[in-house]
């Protein structure tokens, strides 16, 4: 069973999201995406100042197996990329959780009423 963080939002898309302090989101994917890719060999991630529309298509994770689109979870301006992913992209396999994709600010009015906590999260990988 994949690992499910209590602490994240997520996705039906598979990606976590994670609420900091300075109102910025982190977001990266999550163990059963990486699980269900396998090896990841290549990251294309979002530039800093790109304005994302929810559900948007931003990313692309590639593994030996597929690429699979990162959608964004929330309408926001990207923030950062994590370079140390994009260097190493197989950490992102190590521990889906510490190796983050991206930073958003979210938009003034964004709703977060359709992110999942862990409980809903789970039920939906239960269904797979």
């Amino acid at each position: 069973m994949s690992k499910v963080p209590s602490d994240l939002k997520y996705t039906d898309t598979h990606e976590w999201i994670r609420f900091e302090d300075d109102g910025s989101v982190t977001v990266g994917i999550t163990d059963h995406a990486q699980e269900a890719l396998g090896d990841i060999v290549f990251l294309e991630l979002p530039e800093a100042g790109r304005k994302l529309a929810d559900k948007e298509s931003c990313a692309v994770v590639e593994s030996v197996k597929a690429a699979s689109d990162v959608y964004a979870p929330l309408a926001g301006e990207v923030i950062a990329a994590n370079q140390a992913a994009i260097d190493a992209p197989e950490s992102v396999n190590a521990d889906a959780y510490a190796a983050w994709l991206f930073k958003l600010r979210p938009a003034a009015d964004v709703g977060t009423a359709a992110l999942l906590d862990a409980a809903a999260y789970q039920s939906t990988l239960a269904e797979e």
